[in-house]
């Protein structure tokens, strides 16, 4: 046993759902000078047969059941940095793209990330899932990638066409060996899917609930058909399960009550919902948010 492995440690607030979650061992890396104990910990989870997570901020991760028999690793690792001459951000993978973003408008008249100001998350799940808005994402601007490779124990750089990005995924979806550790980002000129006038700030504060959820749950179909008006469409919006819920607010923003709700409730509205759409419509709904 690893004495700095925390055991019997709860993880329910690392889950933007806030249901009541409990990791067997556990431990928090803060810097890379943490690195070393991460292998160790790796090594720890193959040696027992121990399923192995790396989580962030949790703004985008379900936990489907109340205890995991697992090793679970949060990064920490903080710290950011932009050239205002050559126009590029150095960025560690645990820092809020939010606050980068607003930081960059106020002390750098730097306005590119403008539409992910309001979007929660750190850059690493921003990157992993390649997070976006509006027209804007993440591989947008984004230059390469620095990891680790836990099973090789090598750190390696990844470049914009080697993360293959697309809708909502990049090749880390299919790494979890892999520690995200830094990125570069080139905001130089402005690279967009399309261009949008909606004002993300307004938006969010009127149309978006804010509490004991992850944002939009489920992928859209299309650019023309959302996975909210699916969901209003076969009139689920509102509808409870156990605790869990759809906003009366925007219909694809799956909620919890954080006291009484349970990982069970959540995984049964999402079932309830796919199968009804999928009957209905004939539609496969994808969810977006990550389920552990």
């Amino acid at each position: 046993m690893l004495s700095f492995l925390l055991q019997n440690h709860e993880i329910w607030h690392y889950s933007g759902y806030k249901t009541q979650v409990t990791a067997d061992f556990f431990y928090e890396i803060h810097s890379e000078w943490d690195l070393a104990k991460l292998q160790e910990a790796f090594q720890f989870s193959k040696k027992n047969n121990l399923p192995f997570l790396i989580i962030g901020w949790g703004t985008n991760i379900l936990f489907s059941k109340s205890r995991f028999e697992w090793v679970v690793i949060k990064n920490s690792i903080s710290g950011w940095e932009y050239n205002e001459e050559k126009k590029i951000l150095h960025t560690y993978s645990n820092e809020s793209i939010w606050e980068i973003s607003e930081a960059l408008e106020t002390k750098y008249n730097q306005p590119i990330w403008h539409r992910f100001i309001g979007l929660p998350g750190s850059i690493w799940w921003a990157i992993f899932g390649n997070a976006g808005c509006f027209g804007l994402e993440t591989e947008s601007n984004f230059l390469s990638i620095t990891v680790y490779d836990m099973d090789q124990w090598i750190q390696k750089n990844l470049s914009k066409n080697e993360m293959q990005f697309a809708y909502r995924y990049s090749l880390l979806k299919e790494k979890p060996e892999f520690f995200i550790l830094s990125a570069y980002f080139d905001l130089s000129k402005i690279n967009e899917k399309y261009s949008s006038e909606v004002d993300n700030i307004h938006f969010r504060e009127h149309k978006q609930p804010k509490w004991n959820c992850c944002g939009s749950f489920f992928k859209n179909p299309s650019r023309d058909i959302s996975a909210g008006m699916l969901i209003e469409s076969v009139w689920l919006k509102w509808y409870h399960f156990g605790w869990a819920y759809w906003s009366d607010l925007h219909a694809n923003f799956l909620m919890s009550d954080s006291q009484s709700c349970k990982p069970s409730d959540l995984i049964g509205l999402i079932a309830i919902t796919q199968e009804k759409i999928k009957k209905e419509k004939g539609i496969n709904l994808i969810n977006e948010v990550k389920i552990i």
